[in-house]
């Protein structure tokens, strides 16, 4: 998906990997949201089952319907924070973070979490 925008004769395309990118990068600056660096920290357990290693997965996928992009966007929340609560900001950041660096009005973002970091205890 590419997201062409038009403006006084010329033409400016943004990429689906710019759109997942901001969506990334602005979910990774909330607290509670496991990442490393300006990456997501999320693996596909599902495959380990079948290669005995766990493969990473893109966290994000965006849809462009009817000029607004659709967002979904999987998290790994760490421990001692409250799920909803780290979901609804990555919610407002993934929006905003989009409809102000791409100019795309942003239908939706989805969040799964996909799982919970527990922090390692002392022994």
């Amino acid at each position: 998906m590419n997201k062409k925008v038009n403006n006084a004769g010329a033409s400016l395309r943004i990429s689906n990997d710019v759109l997942t990118k901001i969506a990334e990068v602005a979910a990774t600056e909330i607290r509670g949201v496991a990442s490393e660096g300006e990456h997501l920290v999320i693996c596909d357990k599902n495959m380990a089952q079948f290669t005995g290693k766990i493969m990473p997965q893109s966290p994000v996928k965006a849809v462009l319907k009817n000029d607004a992009v659709e967002v979904t966007i999987s998290i790994v929340v760490l421990q001692g924070f409250k799920a909803e609560n780290v979901a609804r900001s990555v919610q407002e950041s993934v929006k905003s973070a989009i409809q102000n660096m791409a100019g795309i009005s942003v239908s939706k973002v989805n969040v799964k979490i996909a799982d919970i970091m527990l922090s390692k205890s002392a022994d």
